[in-house]
């Protein structure tokens, strides 16, 4: 296996505590969502902003394509408020800094890619771009994440190709992205996914914390 040129991060999980509640915030969507249909939609487990999309489209077809307009905006501020509420209690881990100032020592370029909005990232990490070399968050983003799109445009701007990098988060959606991309993907267990949720997803490596990774990819000449 060859060195990798770039690792490309997730951030909430990977990098940083943040106390999102996603279940909470579905159910805060299909409440705002139950004025607008006939009825209040199930809650599932579908991510946030696909639900946003899926019950646009369902008032635009009850209603019509104001009103669905309407609850998109409500609910994406909805969720942006919750986002930014949650930064406000978030921390950086302790292995970050010392993680991304280990691979700027050895020549690798670093991304983070985020389904998070600017102001919520850098409010836990106000100086990120002081480590990284681009940071992509959701309002930044062409499409996000697991669309392959949003490794790419990282990757572009680095002047990296897919299949020199490593795409790193605790979430088996980042692992599809890194796989999507035509890159390879590390899964780490500093989110709400443990070792056994990564082995299907098809992560190369699976670390309890991105600083762990560090040393392995370390042991193993890849940075």
């Amino acid at each position: 296996m060859k060195r990798f040129q770039a690792l490309i991060f997730d951030f909430d999980g990977t990098l940083a505590r943040v106390p999102l509640d996603f279940n909470l915030m579905r159910r805060k969507i299909a409440a705002l969502a139950e004025g607008f249909l006939p009825e209040r939609p199930a809650v599932d487990g579908q991510p946030a902003l696909e639900f946003v999309e899926e019950l646009t489209r369902q008032v635009e077809k009850y209603r019509n394509r104001d009103e669905g307009l309407e609850f998109n905006c409500r609910a994406r501020l909805a969720i942006t408020d919750m986002e930014v509420r949650a930064a406000e209690k978030g921390e950086l881990f302790e292995f970050t800094r010392p993680a991304l100032d280990l691979l700027r020592e050895r020549n690798v370029a670093v991304g983070v890619i985020s389904r998070n909005i600017t102001p919520a990232v850098k409010g836990v990490f106000p100086d990120i771009m002081e480590h990284v070399q681009i940071f992509i968050p959701r309002d930044k983003a062409v499409r996000v994440k697991p669309h392959p799109d949003h490794m790419h445009q990282a990757l572009a701007s680095m002047g990296v190709a897919p299949e020199d990098s490593l795409m790193v988060g605790d979430h088996p959606m980042d692992v599809e992205t890194g796989v999507r991309a035509g890159a390879a993907a590390a899964g780490v267990t500093t989110g709400n996914t443990d070792a056994a949720g990564f082995q299907e997803s098809g992560a190369l490596f699976v670390e309890e914390h991105v600083g762990r990774l560090m040393d392995v990819l370390l042991s193993r000449q890849l940075i």
